[in-house]
């Protein structure tokens, strides 16, 4: 597995961890991936993409270990990206646009007007058919991947930052400021309310239940989003944690957080007695103002994807209509005058040179 950091100095760092009895992480690469900051990371099963202030989209071959081009269809700072499997992109930027990218031939397959201001967070439903995003315009959209448009439009009394669904798709999250509001999906309506002291920098979803929210301070907390109850907390750095990010290994989570004091540690946490702080694994000193984190896990090629079938029914979200039988949303081909709608610009590697651009390796 390969843990990888963005941060102010426009620099991708990766570091190789090697589980056992004691964690390692070993530095891997460093690259300098923009021009300006770096503002977003996602990855794959086999990419790594990167968004920045420079108004661009990296895309890395993490199996090879290159650069694999540039995509430049936003006009503002790309502000976040998530993959839906292995065979979509969704971005969104401060130009109110989200952009839908095939990444077989990373070409834009739709882009949107999302939002009147900025685009600052999405999240794309375990279905693929339905997506979510807030921005600078005080509006939580909902949006019908299956026929690319609008859904529902909930007026917000501030800006959102962050929105997320839970693994099972039955309620998500919206942060503004230092207030977590939980939804259900089936009603769309406010089921209850977590508060903290300070701004949320960062949420992630440990279970359909469980969810880890940092901030600007020090502690990781974890609450029940039934009973919005804290259920652990614990100091995680010497100063604000930027970014949460987890994953499953051999049946137990491990936590990763990025801090402003460099640092990224990794943590392993039992679920099943969460009232325990959890253990540190490891941890490396990136000396750089950290902005986003990820994680990219090499899994085995039988490894399932995300279906492009899902269990939600148009009935579940207000003013979606019933998918159309012959369309498939972001999982399957776009229609021909979607296809021919949206002017794209970006670059791709020149295939014909001998020998491709490498990252450039640590000694």
């Amino acid at each position: 597995m390969e843990v990888l950091g963005g941060c102010y100095e426009q620099v991708l760092f990766g570091f190789a961890v090697r589980p056992g009895e004691k964690w390692e992480a070993v530095p891997d690469f460093t690259h300098h991936a923009h021009s300006a900051s770096l503002s977003a990371l996602a990855t794959n099963d086999r990419y790594v993409v990167t968004g920045s202030r420079d108004e661009t989209i990296q895309i890395y071959d993490m199996k090879k270990k290159v650069e694999h081009g540039a995509l430049m269809q936003h006009n503002g700072t790309v502000t976040c990206l998530e993959f839906y499997g292995n065979a979509h992109l969704l971005s969104g930027g401060e130009d109110g646009f989200m952009c839908i990218w095939n990444t077989k031939r990373w070409e834009c397959l739709k882009s949107i007007k999302a939002h009147k201001g900025h685009v600052t967070s999405l999240s794309i439903h375990p279905s693929g058919k339905l997506a979510l995003s807030v921005g600078t315009d005080k509006t939580l959209r909902t949006w019908n991947l299956v026929e690319g448009r609008s859904a529902f439009i909930k007026n917000l009394k501030q800006n959102a930052h962050l929105v997320k669904w839970s693994p099972n798709g039955e309620i998500y999250v919206v942060v503004i400021a230092n207030k977590v509001d939980i939804y259900k999906l089936a009603t769309a309506s406010i089921s209850g309310t977590i508060l903290m002291e300070k701004r949320i920098s960062s949420v992630k979803f440990l279970t359909d239940r469980i969810l880890a929210i940092v901030g600007d301070d020090e502690f990781v907390r974890l609450y029940d989003c039934e009973s919005q109850n804290c259920l652990c907390e614990f100091k995680a750095h010497e100063n604000r944690v930027k970014e949460i990010n987890s994953f499953e290994r051999e049946g137990a989570c491990v936590l990763m957080t990025a801090s402003s004091d460099g640092y990224i540690k990794m943590w392993s946490l039992d679920l099943d007695q969460i009232k325990n702080a959890p253990s540190l694994l490891c941890e490396v000193n990136t000396k750089a103002r950290l902005t986003c984190l990820a994680v990219w896990l090499k899994r085995d090629p039988e490894t399932k994807q995300p279906s492009n079938e899902g269990t939600t029914t148009s009935s579940q979200v207000h003013e979606v209509k019933p998918p159309l039988s012959k369309r498939k949303g972001i999982c399957g081909q776009p229609s021909e005058e979607e296809s021919q709608e949206v002017p794209v610009k970006r670059k791709v590697p020149d295939m014909k040179k001998k020998k491709k651009k490498k990252l450039q390796r640590l000694k």
